[in-house]
This record gives structure tokens, C-alpha cells and sequence, in this order.
């Protein structure tokens, strides 16, 4: 595991240490991510360590990344990102001033911008970004990180009472990088409910990441060893968008290898099965009891709900009333994908989705 590290650029003085963070020095001081020049001095400073976004990939705890994004962005690979997620990622930037500015109104206290990158002085390979900085309000000094989060109003339950874990996690890495005691997790939730919760610097928690990251660090990125497959639906996805799939080319897998993963997929898919049968199995008891019912409760609490607000059976509703879906069917404009095929074959094919599959017959 990686521990004492050196920067070529940024030397360790005392004035290093003079930007609010007592454990870390100013490797990047802030710029604008809109200029070219800076945006790529940044990616670079980015790709050299570790820093509070990775972590929660790191460890499969992001909805949206996982461990292979995390190596391919540090090796320089470009990773798709849906336009849904950078929207939400463009505006969650655009209202960062909004949300300290209410952090400050609602806890009386200051959130001020922070200098650039950090890195840790002993582990430089440990980065972070800090949203902002949490200042005493009566001497001004810089004294916790505050982490700016914008969420959806279906995150609400997750903030109410804690933190979620990813968010936390980045707080607690920025407690690691800069040396505070404790941190802020800020969230405005479905754009009108402010959460903000203190995070109190757990030290058995910094010691298990700061190991577990250094080594994933040391291996991956230093040495460029790509991470193994994981479970993730975020990986699954990326993997279908890293490579162009090139038609007549051809992998060779060996015979044991091959067989091992199939014979390990057939049993799981057949785990599977029976789980779904099982689980079918008491739903229908639970329907049976609930018969004409909409509710089944025990005493004042709710046991489950067997309502109408599932999809509408739009087939049977055509079927059975013929000439009221006459009357409430409209033409909507269509993407005519196989005229699209016929006319640009090569344009058709590069926004094909890779489909993975696997013969019955046994090899």
C-alpha cells in the first residue's frame, strides 16, 4: 500500500499548510473549469490520486459508478455519462452557492469557497475537492469541511434522520485528506427542504479506508492492473459503452474458463427461477387474503396493499372498448429506426445495445 509519496511540482512548506486544512497542502488552487487549459490541468490533478467521489465506487456503494469507471477515468479513458445524470450533476454545480448560502442562514454557520485540490502531506495519493469551508464564527478560522449534495425529493427518508452512505463516506474521506475532526453533509431535497447533518471524524473508519482505497490505489492505479468484474447494473452499463463492437472479431477463451462460467450461470439463473417461483408463491397468498380488499392491515399498521395503480392494460382496454380508444388514441412522433438502419447502416450499428448471449447447447 502506497504511503509516503512526492509531488513534483508542489513542494511541503509551512505555507502549504496555511489553507485551512491541517493535515493536507494546496496541490491545484481553484480555477475555471470552463477554460480548456485549466479544465485539463484539473483531470490530470484528478487522475493522480484518490479523491472523496471515488471512494464510495471504490467500494460499490455508488448508483452510478463502480470500480472499473474509477480505473478507466484515472487511465484516461473517456466513460460515458447519460445526458440525465450530467444534467443533474450541471445543476447540482450551478446551486452550490444556494445551498451554503442556506446552510449558513439555517446554522449560523460561514460556508466559504476552498482554495483548489488538496493532498494529504504523508499519502499524496489522498485527494479531495472540498465543497466548502465551515468557519468559527466567532474567530473565522477554518475548523470542517462542508459537502454540497442535490437531491431528488424521493432521497428525502435518507437524509432526514442521517446520511446516506456514499455522501458520508466523502465527508469522512475529506476528514482523512485535511485532518478535522469532523465534517458537514448539506442536501437540498427535491429543491425546497434543506437537511444538514455534522459528521464526527471516526478513526477506525478513516484507518479501513485509507487502507482499503491505498491498496485499490497501489494496484489499479499505479500499477494499472484492471479491477475484477464486479455485480454492479452501473458496470454492466459501462461495459456496454466502453468498446465499438467489431462484427468479425473473434476472442479466444479457454475451454475450462468458459465452461466454469457458463456452468456458474446456469446454476444461478436456475437459483433464480426457483426464488421467483417462491416468491410468486406468497404474493399469491397475499392476494388471496386480500380478495376485493385494498389493504391489509394489522391492527393500525399496514401489512401490504393489493391496489389499482399498477400499468394500464392498454391492449385489453382496445380490445374491449373499441370505439373510446378510437376517440383517445393520438399520433405522437416516432423515431423511424428502421428506416434509419436502411439509409445509415454504420450510424444504425454504432447505437446498437451489446446483448450478451450464451447457447444452450454445452460446449
Amino acid at each position: 500500500m502506497p504511503e509516503q509519496a512526492t509531488h513534483p511540482s508542489t513542494p511541503t512548506t509551512p505555507a502549504d499548510l496555511a489553507y485551512g486544512a491541517p493535515a493536507a497542502r494546496l496541490l491545484l488552487p481553484a480555477g475555471d473549469l470552463n477554460d480548456p487549459e485549466y479544465y485539463q490541468l484539473w483531470t490530470e490533478t484528478r487522475r493522480g490520486g484518490i479523491g472523496g467521489s471515488d471512494v464510495a465506487a471504490i467500494l460499490g456503494l455508488d448508483k452510478y459508478r463502480g470500480p472499473r469507471h474509477v480505473f478507466e477515468v484515472k487511465h484516461g479513458q473517456h466513460v460515458p455519462t447519460s445526458a440525465a445524470l450530467s444534467e443533474y450533476a450541471e445543476v447540482g454545480q450551478e446551486i452550490e452557492d444556494f445551498i451554503a448560502h442556506m446552510f449558513t442562514k439555517r446554522s449560523g454557520i460561514p460556508a466559504v469557497p476552498t482554495p483548489g485540490t488538496l493532498a494529504n502531506v504523508d499519502r499524496p495519493w489522498m485527494r479531495c475537492n472540498v465543497d466548502r469551508y465551515a468557519l468559527d464564527p466567532v474567530t473565522g478560522a477554518v475548523v470542517a469541511p462542508v459537502e454540497l449534495k442535490n437531491r431528488s425529493e424521493y432521497q428525502l427518508d435518507d437524509w432526514t434522520d442521517g446520511v446516506p452512505d456514499g455522501p458520508a463516506l466523502q465527508v469522512h474521506w475529506n476528514m482523512a485528506v485535511g485532518g478535522w475532526p469532523y465534517g458537514w453533509a448539506v442536501a437540498l431535497v427535491g429543491g425546497n427542504k434543506l437537511r444538514f447533518h455534522r459528521i464526527e471524524r471516526d478513526e477506525e473508519l478513516i484507518k479501513t479506508l485509507i487502507d482499503v482505497c491505498g491498496r485499490w490505489y497501489q494496484r489499479h492505479v499505479a500499477e494499472g492492473f484492471p479491477p475484477p468484474a464486479d455485480g454492479l447494473e452501473a458496470t454492466k452499463d459501462l461495459l456496454g459503452l466502453l468498446w465499438e463492437a467489431k462484427p468479425d472479431e473473434i476472442v479466444e477463451v479457454p475451454l475450462t474458463k468458459a465452461q466454469k462460467l457458463r456452468e456458474r450461470r446456469a446454476s444461478l439463473i436456475e437459483q433464480i427461477e426457483e426464488l421467483e417461483h417462491q416468491r410468486t408463491l406468497v404474493e399469491n397468498e397475499m392476494r388471496l387474503i386480500s380478495g376485493e380488499s385494498s389493504v391489509a392491515k394489522c391492527g393500525k399498521s399496514t401489512a401490504w396493499s393489493w391496489k389499482a395503480n399498477g400499468n394500464f392494460a392498454g391492449k385489453r382496454f382496445k380490445d374491449e372498448n373499441p370505439d373510446l380508444a378510437a376517440e383517445y388514441t393520438t399520433t405522437v412522433p416516432a423515431l423511424d429506426v428502421e428506416r434509419l438502419k436502411a439509409d445509415h447502416p454504420k450510424t444504425y450499428e454504432k447505437y446498437r445495445a451489446r446483448v450478451l448471449r450464451v447457447p444452450k447447447k454445452e460446449l
